[in-house]
């Protein structure tokens, strides 16, 4: 495939990266909406958890099998299906007249946004060639998906309290209605249709049933217990399914993930280091929100704000990650990344207080964790998909999608566990003392906001671990030549 001039392609990366900021914000938007969800439609706690927990799963489960399938029907005509299911699914989401219609719908929107997820990603991937141009157009994506998040919580709040709960599914639907249309404008009809062969039906069964019943144990197990039946149970199952698949790939004439692309010295490690960022990065957001709620009082609107100078650095950093990457290097970008997301989460985890303020808790190591963001994603990406051939993009961007979702649900559920444990540790003290009740309602108030930021602090200090895991092991990547290579060229002027 040819490479386009580079007015069209700064179109289609205009694209592409706002298919990203939708697809994230839509996480956001819906989290907030979620307790008039269950008021409206009677839904207890349980049935609301699984409105999330079904995207998360379908979207975590496909996104592997949405790359492959990209690389053999063509990427423009996948990316287009997916956003089409994803606009059908979130209409049929602001129509649902029940929980369980709705977390139906939410599962097929997960659907929808792995394939569009998957397909853009490789599309971005056969646009820019690995280098500095690369970068950057990665640098913008990381700055939409900063983006997404803020715009999610703040619009989200604004809709569901003007128009309704509904109203943050019908705006999915015209902005992947906007995206669809921009997509048959920009994108050439033939673009990233490369791969030619037959399709691994089996490999796709066992990897998809696999990878779901992973993310179903993830997800719920903080609702049923880590060690419950149904926990362990679908993790085994989907263990067993994932060795099944890695049996089938050695065997099969055209396999999902061929042996030899895993076989690669760097892909492994810089999809695992993809997996320890979103691990601590997924949680940090919804962590912070969730103190400046529950602990300094503000509104879900004022929590979705609080995390906007973070944001603001994130989109003012990205897109000078490719000439970071062009003076200091790949791998010293890297680790230097990782080294800023430990010390900003172990800063942020140390500041916070029950009776503190934003500008004295969260302010100050938000930032150092915006410039921290880009760096890691960035890098992490350039790293897992620089040794991919044009008919493989679709296999390298499923990989890495795959890798940091389920880094993101993996850290949502371990950080939020040691939150909660660390709360009710600390907050089975109460007053003893014998006055009045006005006092031992203000001392109660005092001792859970102190409970609960401790828990906030345990999780970020684990976060902040896995950072630190994370840079260590980023000293001893071995990065491909064609990724060490094109630090050495002069930067596309693009």
């Amino acid at each position: 495939m040819t490479t386009p001039p580079p007015g069209p392609r700064r179109g289609a990366l205009a694209l592409l990266a706002s298919t990203q900021l939708l697809l994230i914000m839509d996480t956001a938007i819906v989290n907030v909406a979620l307790p008039s969800v269950g008021e409206d439609l009677g839904s207890g706690s349980s049935g609301l958890s699984w409105v999330a927990n079904a995207y998360l799963i379908t979207f975590g489960g496909l996104l592997l099998l949405g790359g492959r399938v990209a690389d053999l029907l063509g990427h423009r005509r996948v990316f287009l299906g997916g956003l089409g299911l994803l606009a059908v699914a979130s209409a049929a989401g602001g129509l649902a007249p029940g929980a369980d219609a709705l977390v139906a719908a939410r599962a097929a929107q997960g659907v929808g946004a792995a394939l569009a997820a998957a397909a853009a990603f490789a599309l971005l991937l056969l646009l820019f060639p690995d280098g500095p141009a690369r970068h950057r157009a990665l640098g913008a994506f990381a700055a939409m998906g900063g983006l997404g998040g803020v715009l999610g919580t703040v619009l989200g709040g604004v809709l569901t309290d003007l128009l309704g709960w509904r109203a943050t599914f019908w705006l999915n639907v015209l902005l992947a209605a906007v995206l669809a249309a921009g997509a048959v404008r920009i994108l050439a009809p033939r673009t990233g249709a490369v791969l030619r062969g037959g399709f691994d039906l089996a490999g796709a069964l066992t990897a998809t049933a696999g990878l779901g019943l992973v993310a179903h144990a993830l997800v719920g197990g903080a609702e049923a217990g880590w060690l419950s039946a149904r926990t362990l149970g679908a993790a085994g199952a989907g263990l067993a399914l994932l060795l099944a698949f890695a049996a089938v790939e050695t065997r099969a004439a055209a396999p999902l993930v061929p042996p030899a692309v895993l076989a690669r010295p760097a892909l492994r490690p810089a999809n695992v280091l993809a997996a320890l960022a979103q691990t601590t990065l997924f949680p940090m957001f919804f962590l912070v929100s969730l103190y400046l709620q529950s602990v300094l009082g503000y509104a879900p609107l004022g929590g979705g704000l609080g995390l906007l100078p973070l944001s603001l650095v994130v989109v003012a950093v990205a897109p000078q990650t490719g000439r970071i990457i062009f003076r200091l290097g790949l791998h010293r970008t890297m680790t230097l990344g990782f080294v800023l997301l430990c010390a900003g989460t172990a800063w942020l985890a140390l500041a916070l207080t029950p009776d503190g303020d934003f500008a004295s808790t969260v302010l100050a190591p938000s930032l150092l964790l915006g410039a921290a963001l880009p760096l890691v994603v960035v890098t992490t990406n350039v790293a897992a998909t620089a040794e991919a051939t044009p008919e493989e993009t679709g296999l390298a961007s499923g990989l890495v999608n795959t890798s940091q979702q389920f880094g993101s649900v993996l850290g949502l559920a371990v950080l939020v566990a040691v939150a909660t444990t660390r709360t009710g540790d600390t907050g089975r003290t109460g007053d003893t003392s014998g006055t009045g009740h006005t006092a031992r309602t203000g001392a109660t108030d005092a001792a859970r906001a102190a409970a609960e930021t401790a828990g906030f602090r345990a999780a970020l200090l684990t976060g902040a671990a896995f950072a630190a895991l994370a840079a260590l092991l980023s000293v001893r990547l071995h990065l491909p030549r064609r990724a060490t290579a094109a630090e050495d060229r002069v930067p596309d002027p693009y």
